[in-house]
């Protein structure tokens, strides 16, 4: 295993605020962060060493740029895969194209979930409106169709009902493969992110318990309000998944807990994965000696993994669009953590920071 020294320059692919984040671990450690995005004034590019402004498809800037680092890290799994190829050919990238391949694709994602025995929710791949009108005639309903590839947040998506026609909902999600799910009734939504190494050895943060709005994650409560089977059945889903797709960094796994076990036994579903820092892991920032930005810098980089063991119970919260304009009122709550990304642009729907509230961590008497 190769071991990237602090004082090296660790390139990220993508400005947003997982990179900012990382970027600001990295320093902590003595590491340079140089991004590579296609904007000037992305969130990461202000607190990072070095900036290439480059888009995804451009040879000569990607080149450069992978010339001018020690090891190559992302924030953004949708990297094409040509721009992995050619910034690989000078210097490692961890996670690898084939995690990408995996992770860029929801039905690869679920096939390579359940080749691990591992469940997921009933699906079929439809390629247009009339296959999708087909498929509706042997799916119950409410189901949920998707874009298999890219989509964020609820884009790409949209919920069938017997009042919505296929045509329309082919329409609203776009592009030319879709992805029909079986509807999944659930008692929690939970998540759960495991480091992994070059050399094999993982570490992961307790499963979390997180609250959607409007489909975008409105809160994490950290550890989750599970039963510990449950929470161990999920620890183990995500590191079986972090082998098998020999990741080096960070793995987000989200799952749904079941109200009954399913057909096939299954009483936790694998939703989606990430293969970089996450949404609900943001918490671990202030409350773990060891956040999920500073685990994949140490990840990459070959380093000891740090403690994934919360020192305080958490609740963080994003702030979505203008909920930003109350962060005076944060700042004067002694039990909150601000975080502000630094985004330029208010707009709805847009994370512009969270906010984290600790509580005291019962600990159990032995």
């Amino acid at each position: 295993m190769n071991i990237i020294p602090p004082g090296s320059t660790i390139g990220i692919l993508g400005g947003g605020q997982l990179g900012r984040m990382t970027a600001l671990a990295a320093a902590r450690l003595g590491y340079q962060c140089h991004i590579y995005c296609p904007g000037a004034d992305e969130p990461a590019v202000a607190v990072s060493a070095r900036h290439t402004q480059g888009a995804f498809d451009n040879r000569v800037a990607l080149e450069t740029f992978a010339k001018a680092v020690d090891v190559v890290t992302l924030e953004w799994e949708n990297v094409p895969l040509q721009a992995m190829e050619t910034i690989g050919r000078y210097v490692t990238i961890f996670p690898s194209a084939d995690v990408l391949r995996v992770a860029q694709d929801r039905e690869q994602e679920k096939l390579f979930a359940q080749n691990a025995g591992i469940g997921t929710a009933d699906f079929v791949i439809v390629h247009s409106a009339a296959e999708l009108k087909q498929a509706l005639k042997n799916f119950p309903l409410p189901a949920i169709l998707k874009a298999t590839r890219m989509g964020y947040d609820g884009k790409g998506q949209v919920k069938i009902t017997p009042a919505i026609k296929a045509e329309a909902a082919w329409n609203d999600v776009g592009g030319t493969t879709g992805i029909l799910e079986a509807f999944v009734d659930f008692v929690c939504e939970i998540s759960v992110i495991v480091a992994r190494r070059e050399d094999g050895a993982m570490a992961a943060y307790p499963a979390v318990e997180n609250i959607h709005r409007d489909h975008i994650l409105f809160e994490t409560r950290a550890p989750a309000s599970v039963e510990a089977a449950v929470a161990e059945e999920a620890e183990r889903i995500a590191r079986t998944l972090a082998e098998k797709l020999n990741i080096v960094g960070l793995l987000a796994v989200e799952m749904f807990v079941l109200k009954q076990p399913n057909k096939n036994g299954h009483h936790i579903l694998v939703n989606e994965i990430a293969p970089r820092p996450h949404n609900s892991g943001h918490w671990t920032i202030d409350a773990c000696a060891c956040s999920q930005f500073e685990q994949l810098v140490r990840a990459v980089c070959g380093l000891p993994l740090g403690s994934t063991a919360p020192h305080s119970r958490a609740v963080m919260r994003n702030l979505i669009g203008d909920e930003v304009q109350g962060w005076q009122d944060y700042l004067k709550d002694s039990q909150a953590y601000l975080h502000l990304y630094g985004k330029a642009e208010t707009r709805a729907g847009r994370k512009m920071g969270h906010v984290t509230w600790l509580r005291e961590l019962a600990i159990k008497k032995t």
